[in-house]
């Protein structure tokens, strides 16, 4: 389920309270503060997205330690095995 960003209206019409709130998307949008009934408008906000699998995660000692066999083209149709198990070279 998304994570949608939500801010609260004063009484004055000034911005207040920025909160966050998990909702199905074919929710439709919050028009009251959960808590405190106060009138709120839904932000447009950046996704988030989580990533594991970062630069350092992706190393071949990495990736042989998961299970994974990792090749890198070597030229002219050859490939050399650089983590994992599996053939040291994969000729065309």
């Amino acid at each position: 389920m998304p994570l949608y960003v939500y801010q609260v209206i004063e009484p004055d019409g000034t911005d207040g309270e920025v909160f966050e709130v998990m909702q199905r998307m074919s929710d439709p949008p919050l028009t009251a503060h959960p808590e405190s009934g106060k009138p709120v408008r839904r932000l447009i906000a950046a996704p988030n997205t989580v990533t594991r699998f970062g630069a350092g995660n992706l190393s071949p000692e990495r990736l042989g330690k998961l299970g994974f066999t990792q090749y890198k083209k070597a030229g002219d149709g050859r490939y050399e095995k650089t983590a994992g198990s599996g053939p040291d070279v994969i000729n065309r």
